[in-house]
């Protein structure tokens, strides 16, 4: 049996979606006695690779410009998905023990302080309200750029940019599985005095909010129990490491945005240490995982278009897509 007569409907970011969920399936039977309801995120994991097979076939049979755009964006949440996930395997995996003992260890090492501690000097309202937003606009950087990609009509670009992103994420959530860590406001500060001792000028305690909630952390609870629920994405940075990507692409691409991002993403690298999310090793271990997925990621698109005959095999040069060769795919392909 040729698969490629089977992923010929895909893109290359629906492979690695299906590899990545693969994964998690495994990890989830393999740790079974120490994960709770690990069967249901199998069941899950599975119904999903089934969703984008047919999401696939679904857009080149039926013409729906609908079904095209979501099979094209519906990535972004899947993404986040994963990341929730991951939540829920992380801790059990490694019998409860967190890893911030070595980061801080690293960082004392390195700068002879505590980061998070010597950056006080600097702390005002407006400061940390800036700093704040630009740590909040993470996701919404991906959009900017990602829809000025969609917007050129060139899908090889735009779905190399997606394959990029979403291989960046998925880099990190690895090494999340390596040294899972909560991060400074929890160890060395306390989760429930941030707002006191970084207080913000008006949207800092609601954009707060929106991060805590992202990260499973109820409002109003103890340093306890915050610190037993937050999520252990600590090491290294994917905000570090995914908005440098970013700044990368724009820059490589030439976009529009790019100031904006080349900005927008300076303040939220300092974010993520003056807000008490990370340590500064974190950011390191950020930048070389971008390095490894900017020097990776289009040999690893080239071999995954190529072995399994995705749709991005049959883009032209001005990177519009060529029918599919089997008869039935010829109608509803061309989305020039």
């Amino acid at each position: 049996m040729n698969i490629r007569n089977h992923t010929q409907w895909l893109h290359s970011a629906d492979i690695l979606v299906a590899g990545f969920l693969s994964l998690l399936t495994a990890l989830n039977v393999l740790f079974s006695p120490r994960i709770p309801n690990w069967w249901f995120m199998v069941i899950v994991n599975l119904a999903i690779i089934g969703f984008i097979a047919w999401l696939g076939f679904a857009r080149h049979h039926c013409g729906s410009k609908t079904i095209r755009v979501i099979h094209d964006w519906y990535v972004a949440p899947l993404v986040f998905f994963s990341f929730k996930e991951i939540y829920f395997m992380l801790k059990p995996m490694h019998f409860g023990r967190d890893y911030d003992d070595l980061l801080i260890a690293i960082d004392r090492w390195m700068f002879g302080v505590d980061p998070t501690h010597w950056l006080m000097q600097f702390a005002t309202p407006w400061l940390t309200e800036i700093l704040q937003l630009a740590y909040t606009m993470f996701y919404v950087l991906f959009l900017i750029l990602g829809y000025e990609f969609y917007r050129r009509r060139n899908l090889a670009l735009f779905h190399y940019f997606m394959f990029t992103c979403v291989y960046g994420f998925f880099l990190s959530y690895l090494g999340y599985f390596t040294l899972p860590a909560v991060g400074p406001r929890f160890t060395l500060h306390e989760f429930m005095t941030l707002d006191q001792e970084l207080p913000g000028v008006f949207l800092t305690p609601y954009l707060r909010w929106f991060v805590n909630a992202g990260e499973s952390i109820v409002s109003n609870v103890s340093n306890e129990v915050a610190l037993a629920t937050t999520q252990r994405d600590v090491f290294p940075s994917g905000h570090t490491m995914m908005t440098l990507v970013l700044m990368y692409l724009s820059g490589k691409y030439k976009t529009r945005s790019r100031y904006f991002i080349y900005f927008t993403g300076t303040l939220l690298i300092i974010a993520t240490v003056y807000q008490r999310y990370h340590y500064v090793i974190d950011l390191v271990g950020g930048a070389l995982f971008m390095a490894l997925c900017v020097l990776t990621s289009h040999r690893l698109y080239t071999f995954v278009t190529n072995a399994f005959g995705t749709l991005e095999s049959r883009f032209t040069t001005s990177g519009h897509e060529r029918p599919a060769t089997i008869p039935e795919a010829v109608s509803g392909t061309n989305e020039s």
